[in-house]
């Protein structure tokens, strides 16, 4: 089961989470993202488990609990979801999205 971790503090690792977890069970991966260009931590991660139940009793013994200083934020973590491409809502939806300027071929003045 994957667990969503967060308000974390920027110093807390991997290991803190794998700690932390794994008094609960059988931690299989502990992942606490960070900044793709900053490298600076992001304030949340992930935990996975392999055995439901000691995933669901992580979540509800660590959820509210303090972690160098937070209180943590713990919940089964949801599906990623897509995310839209742009086209449509808000971005011209295909149809030029150039506001008042006529379409079709080049040259000539607006």
């Amino acid at each position: 089961m994957n667990i969503f971790v967060g308000n974390l503090a920027r110093d807390v690792t991997e290991e803190d989470l794998l700690n932390a977890f794994g008094t609960y069970g059988r931690v299989a991966r502990a992942t606490v993202l960070k900044d793709k260009f900053s490298g600076e931590p992001r304030g949340f991660g992930f935990v996975e488990m392999e055995a439901k139940t000691e995933a669901q009793a992580a979540i509800n013994g660590l959820n509210g609990k303090e972690l160098k200083g937070r209180a943590l934020n713990v919940n089964e973590a949801r599906p990623k979801t897509e995310r839209s491409s742009g086209a449509g809502a808000g971005a011209g939806g295909g149809r030029g999205g150039w506001g008042n300027k006529p379409r079709g071929g080049g040259g000539g003045r607006w």
